[in-house]
């Protein structure tokens, strides 16, 4: 598992450079070595499909399009039935950015400043997650993951 874990996929849209090298510095330090970044929101779309990662760390206060747009965004172009998580680290500590945030699919919420090892807790358990997943999917047909309702509706 843990090797799995490590061979993950990580894409950080984080405006600030800074903020960028820190989470960068943060994941390869801890031995995850395919991560990926970017300050610019407009191309994580691009990236996303590119890149096809495994976990997304998203900040929520960026000029040009803002982190609630681009959980929008990767709402509408992924699969619904995909476990894609997404963990959103912003200054924003309110309750109102944290439901709307997990509203529109995010899977965690850290607020800066963050505790370095309880982020990277909350990154480890959303990537073993997501490996278990990926599992799950190579044994079962992609239908047999899809909720009941789904199923009936689609025969």
């Amino acid at each position: 598992m843990e090797n799995e874990v490590l061979a993950s996929r990580i894409l950080i849209i984080d405006d600030q450079p800074a903020n960028l090298r820190l989470l960068e510095d943060m994941f390869i330090g801890e031995g995850l070595t395919h991560v990926v970044g970017t300050t610019d929101a407009r191309t994580a779309l691009d990236l996303f499909t590119a890149f096809d990662p495994d976990l997304i760390v998203l900040d929520l206060m960026m000029p040009d399009l803002d982190g609630y747009a681009v959980l929008e965004r990767l709402k509408r172009r992924g699969d619904p039935y995909d476990f894609r998580p997404v963990l959103v680290i912003t200054a924003d500590a309110t309750a109102e950015a944290k439901r709307r945030s997990l509203a529109l699919g995010a899977k965690d919420f850290l607020t800066k400043p963050f505790d370095t090892l309880e982020a990277m807790l909350r990154v480890w358990n959303l990537l073993e997650t997501r490996v278990l997943y990926k599992r799950l999917q190579a044994l079962a047909p992609k239908e047999d993951l899809a909720p009941q309702s789904y199923r009936s509706r689609a025969s």
